[in-house]
């Protein structure tokens, strides 16, 4: 541990005879973030930059007298929960030296945050690459609305009812949820009632207030009444892929007025984006060629995973998806509840918001509860690509998780399909007019729209894509202008 040098999971004090005052900081630090070691005993030159010399092992006076100090402390009011077992605590002898260990574990998000002094506000500590530091009211903030069983989505809104949702968007909703769950008795119900059975509205019994809940208002809101009530908060989705010149972007989908942005609108219009330069491999049921593939479903679950997560009530939270030639990128407001190795595990899972969760999970959405991460790890696994990395990005206060792709994707999947439009089309159109094709073919009768929905490139992109298809021979209209739509020939 010394030769990596103090990091986020160590710190190291000299002690000779006592138990440093500090110490009570680094146990609040270390159990409010991942955890880590402290070493009683241990001198650091600073200034020295060999990372062999910079620690000297200087041992304690007492070993035992200093154990039997700590546990005392720890024991009394000094801090408000004592999260450590016997075994977390140990004197180790080290060339004739004594260095008291101490593991403190991350505190279980139940009781968090660990505080000192009888004080939240001022006593609540966190970890970072340069040591302990005073935790600000919003991180405290977040850490006692993370503590909460029943998540934070059930809160009643006041002020906030029927008039506030788009119901353009729930009856959208509501279309899918009677294809997936056909003869549900939740499908006979007015649109208040089915958001009630949801979760989404609520009448509390005790005052007789009722409304939507955050869960109402996040997933099926108006725009305005969103932006009103969660202007913190900020869903935005970019496209790096095949840029040109100077261009930042090739694709962005951010709160613009020109769409209602809520939970479900932001989810349903970038999952065709995220997912369609995913290599489909030819494979048939019956007669039926079927598309949908594990790694199609990982992406629908990180997603998925992304939102039931987010803490939507953190300043400038920003849940953001990012697509670039080699990765998809899902970002989050909030740190991982659960230690990062329980998620990789799988089995655990305590979504921020609940009622969201059930929301997707009832349209076919994060199905599988606890076992998502193991599920995309067999994805990528499965298809042979670089393994993806959940990051706990606790400087900034979110997580976000890299899914690799590589940019050859096409010989990766060994599809039949595009062996057969790359003898269809000649050498000289490029890959981004070869995906247009690619759509086409496979959804004939579609229009721009869609094309552009499917791919992330903007409508005029595949007016050009169409245009040069066209040319060649390779697709044509059908039908009237207004009806009609593309087919391969």
């Amino acid at each position: 541990m010394l030769l990596n040098g103090e990091s986020l999971t160590l710190e190291c004090k000299r002690a000779k005879s006592e138990v440093p005052k500090s110490v009570w900081e680094t146990y609040s630090a270390f159990a409010n973030t991942i955890g880590g070691v402290i070493l009683l005993g241990i001198e650091e030159n600073r200034k020295e930059t060999d990372i062999t010399k910079r620690f000297q092992i200087v041992g304690v006076d007492d070993a035992q007298k200093i154990v039997n100090d700590f546990w005392n402390t720890i024991n009394s009011d000094k801090v408000n929960e004592n999260i450590l077992g016997s075994r977390d605590v140990n004197i180790v002898d080290i060339n004739d030296k004594q260095v008291v260990s101490i593991h403190v574990p991350q505190a279980d998000w139940r009781i968090k945050p660990i505080y000192l002094n009888g004080n939240v506000y001022k006593g609540t500590y966190r970890r970072n690459h340069e040591g302990d530091y005073h935790c600000t009211e919003r991180q405290v903030r977040a850490m006692i609305r993370d503590s909460f069983e029943d998540g934070n989505d059930g809160v009643l809104l006041e002020h906030y009812d029927m008039n506030d949702i788009d119901i353009d968007t729930l009856h959208r909703y509501r279309t899918l949820f009677q294809y997936r769950n056909d003869g549900h008795v939740w499908n006979e119900v007015d649109d208040k009632t089915f958001l009630k059975n949801l979760g989404g509205y609520i009448i509390d019994r005790a005052t007789g207030k009722e409304g939507l809940t955050m869960a109402g208002l996040m997933m099926f809101g108006k725009g305005l009444s969103v932006q009103e009530r969660f202007a913190n908060f900020r869903m935005d989705y970019l496209d790096f892929c095949n840029l040109i010149g100077d261009e930042r972007y090739s694709d962005r989908l951010t709160y613009d007025g020109r769409w209602e942005n809520n939970l479900y609108q932001f989810f349903s219009r970038v999952i065709p984006k995220v997912t369609a330069d995913l290599p489909r491999p030819f494979r048939m049921e019956g007669i039926q060629r079927v598309d949908d593939t594990p790694q199609h479903k990982a992406v629908r679950e990180a997603f998925t995973n992304a939102i039931i997560h987010s803490d939507l009530l953190m300043d400038a939270g920003i849940l953001r998806v990012e697509k670039h030639d080699d990765k998809l990128c899902f970002r989050n407001p909030g740190l991982l509840k659960l230690p990062v190795e329980m998620i990789y595990e799988g089995g655990n899972s305590k979504a921020r918001n609940p009622r969201i969760q059930n929301m997707l999970r009832m349209i076919g959405y994060g199905e599988n509860v606890g076992s998502g991460f193991p599920t995309i790890i067999s994805a990528w696994k499965e298809a042979r690509w670089s393994e993806p990395e959940l990051k706990n990005r606790i400087e900034v206060d979110e997580v976000e998780l890299v899914l690799p792709i590589p940019i050859k994707r096409n010989e990766d999947a060994n599809d039949t399909l595009n062996d057969t439009i790359n003898d269809t089309i000649n050498d000289t159109i490029n890959d981004s007019v070869r995906a247009t094709y690619t759509i086409i073919r496979l959804n004939p009768g579609i229009r721009r729209k869609s094309i552009s929905d499917m791919s992330g490139k903007s409508i005029a992109a595949i007016g050009r894509h169409i245009a040069i298809l066209m040319k060649e021979g390779l697709i044509e209209h059908r039908d009237s202008k207004k009806s009609g739509g593309y087919y391969a020939k």
